[in-house]
């Protein structure tokens, strides 16, 4: 079996690990990632790693260096899924690395490498993201482990739940010297496709604003209501997402979305009070951003008003756009480059634990090819002939760094 097909079945076979039958759906510590853990500890044990689950849930695999106080490179993506997800985002990223562990054939370099399987990227549980990375880089803080979601349940009890205590996060912090970190994820857009190449080298990912918008009105009778006395917050809300996509599509490069939706009461004969959605809005510079997201607040007030509404929000996250290491950058690029690939450099519109991991340690990521620019969708697909691209371009970048670090 080649490389690039043993990759994309172990990413497959994970994918049968869901919360729901028939689907791919994994939350930040449900129970299909006990077996997700599992699965991926042998194949991490059988390329010579030791593994260890930390504190937030992160599975773990260390590749020991030659020597015992070597610094380390962590190679690291997640493990969790947005609902109805395909079987490669965040989870083929992890899979390589442990490929890429098993290449080496148990030689040792001048430096550690970790394999992270983070806990929680996608932000779907609890309303923000990168649950696991933060653990990592030691900034999940009481606030966020207090968060809790839509059945009460909190960040901490969901851990604790899982067999871990919260009380020991700081002991997820990662220690000693890196020189860095790599993460492989397919590109979840058109761009590689379009341009018939295999590998993108990404520079920088664009930052984001996640926000919950509500609109309250009056809860009353369908049938015996006015169209002209109600205060319907449906219909309030309806006209304010149209204005986010309108605003949107007069800014260059600029990216909104509404994605959820929440009526109470929720009843097809009753006028809903109440609407809670979300926002989502993303930029390469934070100045565009924050401008796209008062404009659009500014909007829901004039509407509500206009309609005999209230309209609030809550910031759920603020995410500066991040640029990549400028040094990995072109190790990454000069490692494509050896192995044959034309290089293309790119940013990324979707966010990943890189953005995190970037705020203390040297972080670099590069996309593969999304056949058809599918993500987060049960179609998302990759090739093995990319697969195997990929891991060649990883071990030339361990190349690079033994050079410099051996």
């Amino acid at each position: 079996m080649g490389i690039g097909q043993e990759v994309v079945e172990r990413c497959r076979r994970l994918a049968t690990h869901s919360e729901e039958p028939g689907v791919i759906t994994r939350t930040f510590l449900s129970e299909p990632m006990h077996c997700v853990h599992a699965d991926m500890r042998a194949w991490m044990e059988q390329a010579g790693m030791s593994v260890q689950v930390d504190p937030a849930g992160n599975l773990r695999g260390y590749y020991d260096g030659a020597r015992p106080d070597a610094p380390k490179l962590i190679v690291g993506s997640h493990l969790d899924t947005v609902p109805h997800a395909g079987a490669f985002d965040g989870i083929l990223g992890v899979v390589l690395g442990v490929a890429l562990v098993k290449a080496l054939g148990g030689r040792r370099l001048g430096f550690g490498i970790e394999i992270v399987g983070f806990s929680e990227e996608e932000g779907v549980r609890f309303g923000f993201p990168f649950i696991g990375s933060h653990a990592l880089m030691g900034s999940l803080d009481d606030v966020m482990l207090a968060r809790r979601d839509v059945h009460g349940v909190s960040v901490a009890d969901a851990i604790r739940a899982f067999g871990l205590d919260p009380a020991a996060i700081g002991d997820a912090r990662a220690c000693g010297a890196t020189l860095g970190y790599l993460e492989f994820h397919i590109e979840q857009g058109p761009v590689l496709e379009s341009l018939n190449i295999p590998l993108g080298v990404v520079t920088s990912i664009a930052g984001q604003s996640r926000l919950e918008v509500r609109f309250d009105g009056k809860a009353n009778h369908a049938g015996t209501t006015p169209m002209n006395l109600r205060r319907d917050a449906l219909a309030g809300a309806a006209e304010w997402i149209g204005a986010v996509e309108r605003v949107a599509a007069t800014v260059p490069s600029l990216v909104a979305t509404v994605g959820k939706i929440e009526t109470q009461p929720g009843a097809g004969n009753v006028i809903a009070g109440s609407v809670r959605m979300s926002l989502d809005v993303r930029h390469t510079k934070d100045d565009v951003r924050a401008g796209a997201v008062k404009h659009l607040l500014d909007s829901a007030q004039e509407i509500a008003a206009r309609r005999a509404l209230t309209a609030s929000s809550e910031l759920r996250l603020d995410q500066a756009a991040v640029a990549m290491d400028a040094r990995l950058i072109e190790m990454l690029g000069c490692a494509v480059r050896d192995g044959g690939y034309p290089e293309h450099r790119m940013h990324s519109g979707a966010g990943h634990d890189a953005m995190v991991m970037a705020e203390r340690v040297p972080a670099v990521m590069l996309f593969l090819r999304s056949p058809g620019g599918l993500s987060h969708h049960p179609d998302e697909a990759v090739l093995e002939s990319d697969v195997a691209a990929a891991l060649a371009t990883g071990l030339n970048f361990i190349e690079q760094l033994e050079r410099v670090n051996g």
